[in-house]
């Protein structure tokens, strides 16, 4: 009785948003016209969620950063999202699902709306109108693009941002999507990879990785014997803030890619997994970094939370609820140890973006070939049911072919592009600018003109002593 009180207002609701489609020929409502009408407000919904999930990244990577660079670094984020919006609009969003062959999409280009479903066959029967499903996966690639810039942060020009942006959207998250849900060769092999595990998170968090590589540390991060220095955030407020949004957005992310709230309400179920996940992932990087460092650290259970999210976007709807369990909590583990040894290696990521999205990425293509239910993957119809479960290493064996596949073609590919690039324009403001923060040297004024002028104020002012020697 509930469910269908339920199911009623939400047909009242998307009536309601989508007039246009509430009505049949003869002026009757349909059941399909009503189903329509559910699965779009649905997808419209999810869409949004993740769409806010760039607010959840500007106070995450702002809080992350320090003081002088905060303003630059969420602008940037709006900056990115400006750029996703229009290159996937002309590209990416062709690339990624147009009709084509094994590698890429190579029709619909310059998106002209639902009536261009002629040159998307892969959405031609899934009951959501074209236009949605183009803001929803707009909404997926803009999270990659976010996770790549943020291996950036710190000492990167903007105009990096905006050619690697257009590049990144328009070529190399394209490609990775349509391999695996295009139509491509990954998902004709039946990898599982439900809301991006890999396609999202790994793909971004290898860009990020190459990024960092060839940015090179921030001035100071490292004393001349290679041990690291402790560059902590100006406000860890702003970063669990970020981290709360992130989470509820991530409710978009994985249970809106059931696409519709009918049938089973199996939407329901993937928001399940996903939560026990985020909050084991929680639990466990706290209790790890408490063992570990003696205190509890606040920005290692956040990191944990979001790669327990990572690492359960690929396997939230192929696994028991137990299983999330275990997936988040490992997850949250692994970044824990990931992060210290890439930031012992010399490898400066302010932002964890390799540890938190990269790393966690693999283990949640890893885990779905471990966990995946005989049920489940029926449910879902794709692959087969993991090694556990008497699946032998036949799902798994894709799993780790598409996370190697995708490895290599983005590390290769941004390797390729932010190394041209570093050549012809150079990839990283002056010393003078860094020191002085990307706020003021990058747009001229800051993102806490209050503070950072009292903060000069009192830097000025500040004498050396007879006894000082230069």
């Amino acid at each position: 009785m509930k469910k269908k009180w339920l199911y009623g207002m939400l047909a009242a609701i998307g009536a309601f948003a989508f007039p246009v489609s509430a009505f049949a020929a003869e002026g009757e409502v349909t059941t399909a016209v009503l189903e329509l009408g559910l699965n779009s407000l649905f997808v419209f919904v999810a869409a949004m969620l993740v769409f806010f999930m760039q607010a959840g990244f500007a106070l995450l990577e702002a809080g992350t950063v320090r003081m002088k660079n905060a303003g630059h670094v969420a602008g940037k984020t709006v900056l990115t999202l400006g750029i996703t919006v229009i290159v996937w609009w002309a590209l990416g969003f062709a690339f990624a699902f147009g009709d084509g062959n094994s590698f890429l999409g190579t029709t619909g280009f310059l998106f002209g709306g639902d009536s261009a479903i002629g040159s998307f066959s892969v959405f031609s029967e899934i009951g959501v109108p074209l236009n949605l499903m183009f803001l929803f996966q707009m909404a997926f690639a803009a999270v990659s693009l976010a996770i790549a810039c943020g291996g950036m942060a710190e000492r990167a020009k903007l105009s990096v941002y905006i050619v690697f942006g257009v590049l990144f959207v328009g070529l190399i998250y394209p490609i990775v999507a349509h391999w695996v849900w295009g139509g491509g060769w990954l998902g004709a092999l039946g990898m599982q990879d439900y809301a991006g595990s890999t396609v999202v998170h790994l793909t971004g968090a290898t860009a990020a990785l190459v990024a960092t590589i060839l940015l090179k540390p921030r001035l100071g991060k490292y004393n001349k014997d290679g041990k690291p220095n402790s560059i902590p955030g100006h406000n860890q407020v702003l970063t669990v803030l970020g981290v709360i949004i992130l989470w509820i957005g991530w409710f978009g992310f994985n249970p809106g890619s059931a696409l519709t709230p009918l049938g089973d309400g199996f939407f329901g179920y993937v928001l399940a997994t996903t939560n026990l996940a985020a909050a084991a992932g929680a639990v466990a990087a706290l209790l790890i970094s408490w063992a570990v460092m003696g205190k509890s650290d606040i920005p290692s259970m956040l990191n944990g939370v979001l790669a327990a999210l990572v690492a359960i976007t690929g396997s939230c709807a192929f696994v028991d609820a137990w299983a999330s369990i275990v997936i988040g909590a490992v997850a949250g583990v692994l970044t824990f140890f990931t992060a210290r040894w890439f930031e012992r290696a010399g490898i400066d990521d302010p932002i964890y973006a390799f540890s938190v999205h990269g790393i966690a990425g693999v283990w949640g293509a890893i885990s779905t070939g471990l966990f995946a239910t005989p049920e489940l993957a029926e449910t879902t119809g794709v692959g087969t049911a993991g090694l556990f479960y008497g699946g032998g290493f036949g799902q798994l064996g894709v799993q780790l072919l598409g996370v190697i596949g995708t490895f290599a073609f983005v590390l290769a590919v941004s390797f390729i592009i932010l190394g041209g690039m570093k050549v012809l324009m150079g990839l990283r403001v002056t010393e003078e600018e860094e020191m002085m923060g990307l706020d003021i040297s990058e747009h001229g004024t800051y993102g806490y003109p209050e503070q950072m002028s009292l903060l000069q104020q009192e830097t000025s002012s500040v004498k050396p002593s007879a006894n000082h020697v230069s």
